[in-house]
Order: C-alpha cells, then sequence, then structure tokens
C-alpha cells in the first residue's frame, strides 16, 4: 500500500485526486516551514520552547509530586483519549477507505471520498448554506444581544429578574429548542398558526416552505445563542469605564454617539470572541434544530453540511464519505476561526 502522502500520485487516481495530493503536500511542507520557523526563533532567542510555569503555592512538590500529578490527570485523559483522540484517528483513517455499515470488508481509497465530494454539487450547495446560516445567526443574533443587554444593563427596578429571564434560553439543548419550535410552527397543529389564522385568517407555512424554513432555522438558533450572548455583552458594559461616557457627555455627545465612538469600540474584545462561538454553533449545533424542525427540507433549503454528514454517514451508512465530510467541515471552522484570529489581531484592541 502506497503511503497516504504519496496515494494522491499515483498513476490510476484522477486529475483532482493528483491536485488535491499536491495541495496537501503544499499545506504539510508550509506548516513544517511555519513551526521550524518558530521553533529555531525561541532557541535562537534563548526562550525554552516549551516554556512551563514556575511553582505556585499549593502546587505538587516532592519525591512523588510527578508520579502524583499524573494519578489526577490520569481519568481525565483516559475520558479524553478514549472518547475523543481515538474516534478522532478513526475518522481520519475512515476518510481514506470505501467504508460502509455492516460491511466488514474496506478498500483504500486515498482521497477519492474528498475529490468525490468536492465534485458533488448537492455537498457543495449545503456548505455554501453552512455559510449563509453562520452569516445570518451571526448578524442577526449579535444585533439583537446588543440591542437587549444594552437595554437589560440600565439601572432600573427588578434588573436582575430580567436578565435571569433573558439569560435562560441558553441552557436548553438545541434538541429541545427545536421540539419547543415545533410545537409553536408547526403547520397544521403549531400555536402561532393557530392564533395567525383566529386573528387574520392566514397560515404561514414557517416549516414547509423553501424560502421561510432557513430564516425559522436561523431565528430559532438566535433564539437559543441570545442569552449566551447578552450574558457576555452585559459583563462586557460593566467594564466600560463610567468616567468616559461622562467626559463625552460633558463635551457634547449624545447617546449614540457615546456608543458608537466609546462603548462599542471597547467591546470588541468580547464581539470578537461571540462571532467565534456562534461561528461554530451555526456550523455544528444547528443539526439538532433541522432534524427536528424540517429533516433537512423543504426542497433541502436546510439541508447544512453537518446535516449531510448524519444523513450519509446514519442513513447512508457510508462511513468513507461521511467521515470525509466532517474532515472537511472541520478544515473550514478551522479555518474561519484563524481568519478571524488574524482580523482580530488587527482591529480588537484589548483593555480600556
Amino acid at each position: 500500500m502506497v503511503p497516504l502522502n504519496f496515494c494522491a500520485l499515483e498513476a490510476e487516481r484522477t486529475p483532482a485526486d493528483h491536485i488535491t495530493g499536491l495541495l496537501l503536500m503544499l499545506l504539510g511542507f508550509g506548516l513544517a516551514v511555519w513551526l521550524g520557523k518558530w521553533g529555531l526563533s525561541r532557541v535562537l532567542s534563548g526562550q525554552r520552547l516549551f516554556p512551563y510555569a514556575e511553582q505556585q503555592p499549593g502546587s505538587f512538590s516532592g519525591r512523588w509530586s510527578g508520579l502524583l500529578a499524573f494519578l489526577f490527570l490520569l481519568p481525565t485523559a483516559t475520558i479524553l483519549i478514549v472518547f475523543n483522540y481515538i474516534p478522532m484517528a478513526q475518522t481520519f483513517q475512515y476518510a481514506t477507505l470505501l467504508a460502509r455499515f455492516g460491511t466488514p470488508k474496506t478498500k483504500f481509497v486515498c482521497l477519492s471520498n474528498f475529490t468525490s465530494l468536492l465534485n458533488d454539487p448537492i455537498y457543495l450547495h449545503s456548505l455554501i448554506l453552512s455559510f449563509i446560516f453562520a452569516a445570518g445567526i451571526v448578524l442577526i443574533g449579535l444585533t439583537l444581544s446588543l440591542l437587549i443587554a444594552t437595554m437589560a444593563y440600565q439601572p432600573v427596578k427588578g434588573a436582575r429578574i430580567y436578565r435571569s429571564l433573558l439569560i435562560w434560553p441558553y441552557a436548553l439543548s438545541p434538541i429541545v429548542v427545536g421540539t419547543i419550535f415545533q410545537l409553536l410552527l408547526n403547520n397544521s397543529a403549531g400555536i402561532i398558526n393557530h392564533l395567525l389564522e383566529k386573528s387574520i385568517g392566514v397560515k404561514v407555512p414557517w416549516l414547509l416552505d423553501p424560502t421561510i424554513a432557513p430564516i425559522t432555522i436561523m431565528l430559532t438558533a438566535v433564539w437559543n445563542l441570545i442569552g449566551f450572548n447578552i450574558l457576555f455583552y452585559i459583563a462586557g458594559l460593566q467594564n466600560v469605564p463610567k468616567d468616559l461616557l461622562e467626559a463625552a457627555s460633558i463635551d457634547g455627545a449624545n447617546a449614540i454617539q457615546r456608543f458608537l465612538q466609546i462603548t462599542f469600540p471597547l467591546l470588541a474584545p468580547f464581539t470578537f470572541f461571540l462571532v467565534v462561538t456562534n461561528s461554530i454553533y451555526a456550523f455544528f449545533e444547528t443539526f439538532g434544530l433541522i432534524r427536528v424542525l424540517t429533516n433537512g427540507g423543504p426542497l433541502g433549503t436546510t439541508s447544512t453540511a453537518m446535516y449531510g454528514v448524519y444523513l450519509l454517514g446514519i442513513e447512508g451508512k457510508d462511513l468513507g464519505r461521511s467521515a470525509a465530510q466532517s474532515i472537511i467541515l472541520l478544515l473550514v471552522v478551522i479555518g474561519i476561526t484563524i481568519v478571524q484570529f488574524r482580523v482580530s489581531n488587527k482591529t480588537v484592541t484589548y483593555g480600556a
């Protein structure tokens, strides 16, 4: 068997396999160069490659300190290895195989699972749809969260109660949220459609219309996340120096100017963190909402990349292509996060 690093360059592979293999080799070479440059710069500057913190009071000390620390870490490390790292390694393995549930035989296909997916218009549509969902959830969610957090932060009577009520939706899992909104938005027995029909004689196909259903999923996800976002924005508003706002007010700045020129820039670290977490939620956690509310329909308009992993792997029993989908999705999210961090280093200022 040719090693995975070179199998894509075999003569019997397709041109798409060859191109993908070359790109992966270039990516690996670039990563190796970056790691070498990073390590060499630390060595030449007299720094350790892996710095360690100085021993603090209350930490392990003595002859058996290393063994004792290892024993304390062993249960957590075992759980991580068994339930995280081993399945992750198996996912990478299955992504290079032609493998199906219930079939003991497998065949090594190198990168064919990846190239077939990247040439599949249905999969590319689901990937684009995931980006659209992420953009919509981030933009709508953060805008509403900041608006509500700003109002909830005002010194009014019973503010703590209001804040607690605003935060509780995040305590619900996406499956539970999907069940709640299924009861509210069901076309035939939903509470909202019942009220609309009684009041104005109209039913809205919240989950059945190809145009409305994606918007419904996005708004449901926003509702699930809004408490989490509000919590962080309120914490950020508490860190805005009041003397800056008072000085701006004395200089004649109105409320909108104070918010845009002082408050919002100082909330940049919180906004950046929420953009990252909301993006990850949009790519992965919306699966629960889609599974309960629309099952990827109507006409595939809510079938995201994560839902495609479920359809192909669980219902289609295609382990190889499903694993390849998972890896592509993981790489996409990692890429988005890296870009966000690079942008934040230039635009986000930490500390007031």
